[in-house]
């Protein structure tokens, strides 16, 4: 019950079972996302036995407070783990009988592991017709270069966005963020929410759902690719700029305090010219039309830039916001945390973890206003909920339980 005394809201994905075979970062934050909205994450890791420690190798990456990772408990959250060795016949069948019980599997596992485990894709849908098989990789199921070991950083590479990141004379540049793994995640539960739509609304059966992680990264450059003829030299970093918009760029205020600014419609040039004293009929000959303006781009960027630089931060951000030219501070961090628009939107939450104590989150970004998504957890302990878990989802025994155990299975 809530603090009012009524009864909690329902979550969007309430009753979808999800079992994530996934490790590290990018594969499984689409369990994340769809335990954030309700659904009922089980992740299946490895026992330690024989001197290893057993579990997904991100329990002890990322970001840590003492000997216990943050970015754990932050991308394990709402999560269920149980332990399970598929290695081994009983591990197996275990693991069977848990697709059997399941809406989805996510998994990110090297294809000589999954047919170890009797787990490829085609194998988990012929134990169950009906389950989406989500499986991530960096470049896809299929191709010349399915199968090649990658990550995140690696698609951003190939996908061409390190190509167009950094200043125009500087070298390629990575992003200091898992911006293609997240981008991978999000890309990840369109897809597995599309296959269960058809499944469960359509009346359609289980599928596999292949999710390269370049793929989203090249979702990024749809401007450059379409641009881009046969021939042609290839689009090149710009730096903050972007062709044929201005004014885009980062800028230096006065207080030395860096700012956004991105108004680069016909309409917001109209409204800036004037604020910069560029309002004859020269000046929006050379400026007013976005074919005439991409001709001056770099005098229109130098001059936002002078006029910036004369300014502090409050008198820029008052002055374009009144005129409705999109502004926005270079946020650190720290200043992100103390915004009072991020705080009134929670958009940054801490949540209680019995170890770590509390812990700052992303918040769900999904919105949803009947059925809210929530943080319920934090990334528990290798194997807290195995024999909940095993019991609810397959009906194991007790002495079931303590045969596996002593066997090592679990």
């Amino acid at each position: 019950m809530t603090a009012e005394g009524s009864p909690p809201a329902p979550r969007a994905l309430e009753g979808l079972r999800v079992l994530d075979l996934a490790i590290l970062f990018s594969a499984p934050q689409i369990a994340t996302i769809l335990g954030d909205l309700g659904a009922d994450v089980v992740k299946l890791e490895p026992p330690a036995r024989d001197g290893r420690a057993g579990g997904d190798p991100m329990r002890v990456m990322g970001a840590r407070r003492g000997d216990r990772s943050l970015t754990w408990a932050s991308v394990s959250r709402n999560k269920r783990t149980v332990t399970c060795d598929p290695a081994t016949p009983e591990g197996r069948a275990l693991l069977h009988r848990m697709v059997a019980a399941a809406d989805v599997v996510v998994e990110n596992l090297p294809a000589p592991t999954l047919e170890r485990w009797g787990a490829t894709p085609d194998e988990l849908l012929a134990v169950n017709p009906d389950v989406v098989v989500v499986s991530v990789s960096c470049y896809g199921a299929t191709g010349p270069y399915a199968g090649r070991d990658g990550n995140g950083s690696l698609a951003e590479a190939f996908g061409g966005l390190t190509n167009l990141t950094g200043e125009a004379d500087g070298p390629p540049m990575l992003p200091s963020v898992a911006l293609g793994d997240v981008l991978t995640a999000i890309a990840g539960v369109v897809g597995t929410l599309a296959a269960c739509y058809h499944r469960d609304a359509r009346g359609g059966r289980g599928q596999k759902v292949d999710v390269s992680m370049v793929e989203p990264v090249l979702t990024l450059l749809t401007s450059a690719l379409v641009g881009y003829a046969d021939g042609e030299p290839p689009p090149r970093r710009t730096g903050s700029r972007v062709a044929n918009g201005a004014p885009r760029n980062v800028y230096r205020t006065r207080d030395d305090v860096w700012l956004v600014v991105s108004g680069a419609t016909d309409n917001q040039v109209g409204r800036l010219l004037p604020i910069l004293g560029l309002d004859d009929d020269a000046d929006r000959r050379k400026f007013a039309r976005a074919a005439d303006r991409a001709r001056h781009a770099d005098e229109l960027d130098g001059l936002v830039a002078a006029w910036i630089a004369a300014r502090d931060r409050a008198d820029v951000v008052t002055t374009l916001l009144g005129a409705r030219i999109p502004v926005a501070p270079v946020n650190t961090v720290a200043d992100l945390v103390a915004d009072p628009h991020v705080q009134a939107r929670g958009s940054v939450v801490t949540v209680a973890d019995p170890e770590l104590g509390p812990v700052r989150m992303v918040a769900p970004f999904a919105r949803l206003s009947a059925t809210p998504a929530g943080i319920r957890w934090t990334g528990p302990a290798l194997g807290a909920h195995t024999d909940e878990v095993y019991r609810e989802w397959v009906g194991c025994t007790d002495a079931e339980l303590a045969d596996l155990r002593t066997r090592g299975v679990i």
